[in-house]
């Protein structure tokens, strides 16, 4: 074969006994209880945690790195998750776990194919009497490729302080979670890595009341990705039941990149496959070693642009009947049937979301031309060929909508971010709504961020000196991370932290984010969609953003098959 060898790696292996013995060399596995730290059973174990002091200086309970499944490796590797093993001795849960193997935005190459891990922080453990408490379950986002839920990024202490217990997991990312192929006898049908949710889910029902958590007050909520996994979620009949509201941040299932493509032709042509079999093709693919199969991996194309529909990521799953799919209909069919777990829900977006994707500003001077191929914007959706007629008349379109008699230069950089925030965020957010309200009959609340501010860590890094809020920048203010440094009390930061904790946190408690007898967010109608305005003031309103709103309409009706998105 060219460019890989072909080989079992467990082959004759006594996996389990290689499991624990590995473990207790790590020292992840204790066999004497000779500490002061928290100990906490679950179905598998005893666990170590730790504590740690919330933003109100007062001491929370931590366990990391607990597994919810075996690892997924070897003939596990690309399928469904299965259930954790026990194990024996004390379980060290005082560190993170390994993350997916993949590119961290920060770090370079990282973690491992064993990541299949959460961690949980707790106000306090049970005691007789004691009311359990709300849970929130965090999935992490990185457009399905990298992030994980390490406590250095998602640190509890903002959220914690309004008494719910937190979980954050992990999950597989890349061509190792979504992977798809046709021959259902080989039990990959795709979305592994959503699959992964359902376990930890699963995992939380029969297990966080060890740790003071309700499961039957449960709050799934994420950010970009992982807020189209929560939408993801909500739409899937593998999740009924396992939780009880959803807040999806930056994210949404109607978004043009959120639902994907196979990729596993493409794949073949990477690694010089010789085989056509789908069974022989996985055989090699299990057997790779995963730095091969990332290097793979990262020689697809998988662009953010709308005219293009991504490669790596949610799929629906081409299986016969649903049982052991996350998802084999199109969502908006799902939607518009009104067949998905009907809960409260939460969706909203920055007032920028492109800033996150850009870096040019701060090389370009005003006059600079702006080379924009405005073609890119058109979306997939639409299915129009590249380059005919139809389709440059809509990137002309879109061209006049956001710059008009403006040139494309510089000095107009704000446009060129407004239109791609719209089209690549803002447009499937408010679609996604519109829809669900046709079906649902629980209340679904809609915000906009646009704190700007100094924990606005992304527009940061990308140097960007125009007001408003990038894609991602409100993380800095749901968790602690270790780019916080001091907030000053009563300042800007600290107001919109203690705002936005009360908020999230009185959702996760009883399906409204507004405080005990305040009514400023409304929940959206059919009529109007009121939204919370979240700044350095909190000011509800009505249909936010609805010009460019309404210009996306306008493109989407010009094909019959699009115009209910």
């Amino acid at each position: 074969m060219k460019g890989i060898t072909c080989r079992n790696f467990f082959r004759d292996v006594n996996y389990k006994r290689l499991t624990q013995t590995s473990l207790a060399i790590r020292g992840i596995l204790r066999y004497s209880t000779a500490t002061n730290e928290p100990i906490v059973t679950v179905e598998q174990g005893l666990l170590q945690g730790t504590t740690g002091t919330d933003y109100d200086n007062n001491k929370f309970y931590k366990f990391l790195e607990i597994p919810y499944a075996k690892p997924p490796v070897g003939e596990l590797r690309f399928k469904a998750p299965q259930g954790a093993e026990k194990w024996y001795g004390i379980r060290d849960a005082t560190k993170d776990g390994s993350a997916s193997y993949s590119r961290d935005f920060f770090k370079g190459i990282i973690g491992s194919e064993d990541c299949l891990f959460l961690n949980i922080y707790t106000p306090n453990l049970p005691k007789n009497g004691v009311q359990l408490k709300p849970v929130m379950v965090w999935i992490h986002g990185g457009g399905f490729v990298w992030g994980s839920n390490d406590s250095q990024m998602y640190g509890p202490e903002f959220l914690i302080t309004e008494d719910v217990v937190i979980v954050a997991v992990n999950y597989r990312l890349g061509i190792l979670g979504f992977l798809s192929l046709e021959d259902e006898n080989l039990c990959v049908p795709g979305n592994a890595g959503c699959k992964d949710m359902v376990m930890a889910l699963k995992w939380v029902q029969r297990n966080i009341k060890q740790f003071g958590g309700d499961p039957n007050n449960v709050t799934i909520f994420g950010q970009s990705a992982g807020g189209t996994a929560v939408h993801l979620l909500t739409l899937s009949p593998m999740a009924k039941g396992l939780f009880h509201r959803a807040i999806a941040q930056s994210g949404a299932v109607l978004s043009t990149w959120s639902m994907c493509r196979p990729f596993q032709k493409y794949l073949k042509t990477i690694l010089q496959f010789p085989y056509d079999k789908e069974s022989d093709i996985l055989k090699c693919l299990q057997e790779l070693p995963v730095e091969n199969l990332f290097q793979a991996q990262e020689k697809i194309r998988d662009r953010f642009y709308p005219q293009y529909m991504r490669y790596i990521g949610p799929t629906i799953e081409k299986i016969s009947t649903a049982q052991g799919a996350f998802i084999n209909q199109d969502p908006l069919d799902i939607i518009m049937k009104g067949n998905y777990t009907k809960v409260p829900l939460m969706m909203g977006y920055t007032s920028q979301e492109a800033f996150f994707l850009m870096s040019t500003s701060g090389k370009l001077s005003n006059k600079d031309k702006l080379y924009i191929d405005f073609e890119r914007y058109v979306p997939h959706f639409l299915k129009l060929k590249v380059g005919s007629d139809l389709s440059k008349q809509i990137a002309n379109k879109i061209k006049n909508f956001y710059f008009g008699e403006n040139e494309v230069i510089a000095e107009h950089i704000d446009k060129y971010y407004s239109m791609q925030s719209d089209s690549i965020f803002v447009r499937g957010i408010h679609s996604s709504i519109k829809n669900h309200l046709l079906s649902s009959t629980e209340p679904i609340f809609l915000y906009r961020f646009s704190v700007d501010a100094s924990l606005n860590l992304y527009k940061s890094l990308r140097q960007i000196n125009l007001p408003g809020a990038s894609h991602a920048d409100d993380l800095g203010y749901l968790f602690k991370s270790t780019f916080v440094k001091n907030i000053r009390p009563n300042s800007v930061e600290d107001k919109v932290i203690r705002g936005m904790a009360k908020l999230w946190t009185n959702f996760a408690k009883a399906g409204n984010p507004n405080p005990i007898k305040d009514a400023l967010w409304k929940p959206v109608t059919r009529k109007e969609l009121h939204f919370l305005d979240i700044g350095n003031e909190f000011v509800a309103g009505i249909n936010p953003d609805q010009k460019g709103m309404q210009f996306w309409d306008e493109i989407f009706q010009l094909n019959p098959l699009t115009s209910r998105l």
